[in-house]
């Protein structure tokens, strides 16, 4: 690929960043009468009217205008939206008689679900520490360190080592099954990487830095896969593979089948998953000050299965999921995967040169800005057929938001930055 084309590709996200995707957010999340942000938008870019606030809708918000304030946008305006966001977190969703932050509020701020969900916490320490580092502001290391320390508390399985995820609100564990208290998940553990890596790089501590290597080694020895390197979803407390299962309080709208189990429920993996959680090591080891050769096993492993099983050569994007051993399961096109291995390729490609990863990048890309970006409202669609047809049309809610999308974006101009830094020299 030539210099021309990787600088049109950054012009092309930076555009699309200030001029689309930031300015949709600007003009629409903040709510001014109760607090925190809307974040549920119809197709059209409109409130959709859904009467809740989500710990993740939040928390992912307030990193998403702190990320962007750190990397130089906004004039401003960015870090005092994440103030606003981090004002209705502490004032309105943290329990001050048990610890920890609710998992569901409605608009006005009043609890409808007060259960302790370390998904959901794992984003309260990446955004507060995010928070603090782009703004200076002390309250959010300072409750970001109040929930690490919780979860060493409460979640920290001593036994079999990682943590359980689904709490009560007073921290008594949940029940087995669907009320995912038996269970453990790549999902938690992975974004417990990324908020351990932002919590060390804002607070500088070697607790945090200790425990951020000790989830590097757990994800690597007991969650990925042993022979393929690509992740499994859901295991019991032992780390032996469990069949995968829709919680009471999931995470995203997966696609499981009426009994609540997935489809080959033993054998898929993401390929988006599996390129996140790649260049979130590599972006961990960076702050950690580790280089990259100890898990470069791993990292090729994990992009090398994406490349050569998740990239759609023929209509562009990543699909959704397949076997580890590489069969293709599902071949639709959804939001967060794209988002991921934009970011991903570019550090695979920065860091190993090869070709093939440039490539990928490229049809991501390229799938990205013709089919899924919603040009005339400024924000991407969240699910579309292998062709780049529309299946789902909204624009948001407590599920799709703007970290995967923004992030994306600011991430991918600064590798996009990198590549033609290097070319120049």
């Amino acid at each position: 690929m030539s210099l021309d084309q990787i600088k049109k590709y950054r012009d092309e996200a930076f555009h699309h960043l200030t001029n689309e995707l930031l300015p949709f957010w600007e003009n629409r999340c903040v709510d001014k009468e109760n607090g925190g942000f809307i974040t549920h938008f119809d197709n059209a870019g409109n409130d959709s009217g859904e009467d809740e606030k989500s710990l993740i809708a939040q928390t992912r918000t307030v990193y998403t205008f702190s990320a962007a304030h750190r990397a130089g946008y906004g004039e401003g305006r960015y870090a005092e939206i994440a103030r606003h966001g981090v004002d209705f977190l502490i004032e309105k969703m943290w329990d001050n008689e048990y610890s920890g932050f609710y998992w569901l509020m409605d608009r006005k701020g009043n609890v409808k679900i007060d259960e302790k969900i370390v998904y959901g916490l794992s984003f309260a320490i990446y955004a507060l520490s995010e928070y603090t580092l782009a703004t200076g502001d002390p309250r959010g290391l300072e409750y970001a360190e109040k929930v690490f320390d919780l979860i060493q508390i409460h979640g920290a399985d001593i036994h079999y080592g990682g943590y359980f995820e689904m709490f009560h609100r007073n921290w008594d564990l949940k029940g087995e099954g669907a009320a995912g208290g038996d269970r453990k998940t790549l999902d938690a553990h992975m974004h417990l990487m990324e908020a351990f890596t932002t919590l060390y790089e804002a607070s500088g501590k070697q607790v945090h830095r200790r425990k951020l290597m000790e989830m590097i080694e757990l994800l690597i020895n007991k969650i990925m896969h042993p022979e393929y390197g690509t992740g499994i979803p859901q295991f019991w407390a032992d780390w032996s593979v469990a069949p995968q299962i829709k919680f009471d309080i999931i995470w995203g709208w997966d696609r499981f089948s009426e009994d609540g189990f997935k489809s080959a429920a033993e054998d898929n993996t993401s390929y988006g998953h599996n390129v996140e959680f790649a260049w979130l090591l590599m972006h961990a080891l960076d702050i950690a000050g580790v280089p990259y050769e100890k898990y470069e096993e791993q990292l090729l492993k994990s992009y090398n299965h994406a490349v050569e099983n998740g990239i759609d050569w023929e209509f562009g994007g990543v699909y959704v999921e397949g076997s580890h051993s590489g069969e293709v399961y599902d071949r639709e096109k959804e939001f967060w995967q794209q988002a991921e291995v934009i970011i991903g390729m570019l550090d695979a490609y920065r860091v190993y040169k090869d070709e093939k990863y440039l490539k990928a990048y490229d049809a991501t890309h390229r799938f990205v800005f013709d089919h899924m970006i919603h040009s005339s409202v400024g924000e991407w669609l969240p699910l579309l057929t292998r062709q780049g047809e529309p299946i789902w049309t909204h624009m948001s809610h407590s599920w799709k938001v703007n970290y995967h999308s923004v992030r994306s974006m600011v991430q991918g101009i600064i590798r996009l930055e990198k590549l033609l830094a290097q070319a120049e020299k």
